[in-house]
């Protein structure tokens, strides 16, 4: 389900702003999905494994998103396309980082937070589906106000 509105950015809105009003309860929809997806399947499976899943249980519930987002690299002023790729984007506003690893790691974090500075979003979540309960796996993530 790639799709080009994916390469729409929010911009750096703040958190006060109206458009991020329910981001609270769109994140949890995701926890929500991700959580029944790690039921379904458990631990040990491939990255895009999960994330095929994800994708299929958000889109079940009714949550816009795109696969695999382009974000791309502003180097001496010159615009380097696919660098890099966000596995999920959620209703433009949301990155979803899936990993399936030993434990997550401050590196995890920081290429999820260079993902938000690079692409202009303020949240994102981050899960390690090789865990045997999702809720040890997550992180969410805000950026800050400003950050370019």
């Amino acid at each position: 389900m790639r799709g080009e509105w994916g390469r729409q950015t929010v911009g750096r809105r703040g958190m006060a702003d109206p458009a991020f009003a329910d981001v609270n309860g769109l994140t949890e929809r995701v926890i929500g999905a991700a959580i029944d997806v790690h039921r379904a399947l458990g631990p040990g499976l491939l990255e895009s494994s999960y994330e095929e899943c994800l994708a299929a249980e958000l889109g079940d519930r009714g949550v816009r998103l795109a696969r695999q987002v382009p974000i791309p690299l502003l180097y001496k002023g010159r615009r380097l396309d696919c660098v890099y790729r966000a596995d999920l984007l959620v209703d433009f506003r949301v990155v979803v980082e899936v990993k399936c690893v030993e434990r997550l790691s401050p590196l995890h974090e920081a290429q999820l937070l260079t993902y938000l500075r690079l692409g202009g979003w303020r949240i994102g979540l981050l899960f390690n589906f090789n865990v045997l309960v999702l809720r040890d796996g997550i992180r969410r993530l805000v950026a800050a106000e400003g950050s370019a």
